[in-house]
């Protein structure tokens, strides 16, 4: 179903309007730092250029972190996932399935969940063990059930992958009565940003290495820190750091100097709130002038393609909430099936077809016998369940050209494609009584119903409601007649058949 062109012309203009704006913010970032660069080299440091390794550094981790957190939302609201879970956990392997393909499809490093009933937590290659509030290593799952956000972005070792340190992205799962239930996510590796600070640092003559609230060093590039200082070291063994911690407090961004060798250091410092910890820009001020209008040259560079980058994912993303949007309003929820909305584009689409090849085309509207008295016996979930397998036996016996849709409650429609009366009279007799043979279980009973169907091919004349009209009163016909039975109309002698 396409938008209003009204509202593509606002995403539009909202797109456009955040690309100036984006572009238009760092051009004029750019060059106001060449102008004072010129000036005082050492304003430029202190002031423009530490400043802006550090904000480029933090979009691109953001940029990297926003993906991650939609698919963890998404996670955290899946059907599947909350179904499963409140069903019991009874089978480890759909879960286990689940979490591999959404690691794969994403290109994630780990997926997982944890169950707050069973405490168990999953991943992909099965249960790796049960989570405990003693267990140091687990204190992540009981802040993260009792904290008032919906996620958190917290770093620690993956005991799933070798313990390497990773992103991981935590986010609450409640049932649909909004109980808690468990935490979901994905992880991400640190390798990514560990290259991001080997290019930064190549490109720009600076180090760049994260620090956490203890004043540990925890992320560097691959050389080493401030003074080749490895993970693990604490800014107290760093020359001209010792004081450093001191002042930081926590969190504290600001702006620092100090002194190593004889030569002046200048420090950005600002706290990721994100990863809960500081990101260390360190320039000393030997050799800037050399590389200073190279500088500015790749700055500009690096807006254009940040632009880029910014303006293909909002289109994609734009794109994908259009076709969300579209899919919602023609789609039915519980079976996956077209609803009466899709049936209705699908349906005027084939009976363009049929008019124009001159080949028939035959409705069948199919109603569920006694589904009431189902529901009120084993009650509503039973009848979902019913609902569910009978849209799938119906996909499945039918050809992949053959419209199918759920015409509202228990009633459903099909459209036969190039099929007359007889063949499709013989498809429907056959769907009746694989329906009448068929069980479907549920919490140990296996639920029986029987369908009766109204059939009627399209006549010349026959517009979607004419037809749809003859094959409703076939069904009344099959519904009088004591239903599990299948009638034509018109027909010659209004017989059942």
């Amino acid at each position: 179903m396409p938008l209003p062109e009204a509202t593509k012309q606002s995403h539009r203009l909202l797109v456009l309007t955040l690309v100036l704006l984006l572009g238009g913010g760092f051009l004029v970032t750019s060059l106001v730092s060449y102008q004072a660069s010129l000036k005082s080299m050492r304003s430029s440091i202190i002031n423009t250029e530490l400043p802006l390794t550090s904000d480029n550094v933090y979009s691109e981790i953001q940029k990297d972190l926003v993906r991650p957190i939609l698919i963890s939302s998404m996670m955290s609201r899946d059907t599947f996932l909350r179904d499963w879970v409140m069903q019991g956990e009874k089978d480890v392997e759909p879960m286990t399935r689940y979490l591999r393909e959404v690691q794969e499809h994403y290109g994630a490093f780990t997926s997982f969940f944890v169950s707050e009933r069973s405490l168990t937590y999953y991943q992909t290659k099965g249960v790796l063990k049960r989570v405990d509030p003693k267990e140091p290593r687990d204190i992540w799952y009981f802040r993260v059930r009792d904290m008032k956000e919906p996620y958190e972005i917290n770093v620690d070792v993956d005991m799933a992958n070798q313990d390497r340190l990773t992103i991981f992205i935590n986010y609450k799962v409640f049932d649909y009565d909004g109980n808690f239930i468990g935490a979901t996510g994905i992880g991400l590796t640190v390798d990514a940003v560990i290259k991001l600070i080997d290019e930064y640092q190549r490109r720009y003559d600076r180090s760049v290495y994260f620090v956490d609230t203890t004043g540990r060093i925890v992320l560097t590039g691959a050389d080493g820190g401030p003074l080749g200082a490895k993970v693990g070291e604490s800014l107290s063994q760093v020359p001209g750091l010792e004081d450093l911690q001191a002042k930081l407090g926590r969190p504290q961004s600001g702006k620092f100097e100090y002194q190593e060798r004889g030569r002046d250091h200048y420090l950005n410092v600002r706290y990721i709130p994100e990863l809960d910890w500081y990101l260390f820009v360190d320039k000393h001020e030997g050799g800037l002038l050399n590389g200073l209008r190279n500088t500015l040259y790749l700055n500009l560079l690096i807006c254009l393609l940040v632009t880029i980058v910014v303006l293909v994912l909002l289109s994609r993303l734009m794109r994908r909430y259009r076709q969300s949007i579209a899919a919602l309003a023609t789609t039915d929820s519980l079976t996956g099936l077209p609803n009466r909305r899709g049936f209705e584009l699908l349906a005027g689409q084939a009976l363009q077809e049929a008019r124009r090849d001159r080949k028939p085309l035959t409705a069948l509207l199919l109603d569920l016998d006694h589904f009431k008295l189902l529901n009120d016996t084993y009650g509503h979930q039973a009848g979902d369940e019913v609902l569910q397998g009978f849209a799938q036996n119906l996909r499945d016996g039918l050809r992949q050209s053959d419209i199918v849709c759920r015409w509202g409650g228990e009633e459903f429609i099909i459209l036969l494609k190039d099929t007359g009366n007889a063949t499709a009279h013989f498809l429907a007799e056959k769907v009746r009584s694989d329906v009448a043979a068929r069980r479907y279980p549920f919490k140990g009973v296996n639920l029986h119903v029987t369908t009766s169907i109204g059939l009627a091919e399209m006549h010349p004349d026959d517009s979607l409601d004419s037809l749809i009209g003859r094959a409703d009163r076939g069904l009344y016909r099959a519904k009088q007649s004591g239903r599990n039975c299948v009638c034509v109309e018109p027909s010659g002698n209004h017989d059942v058949l």
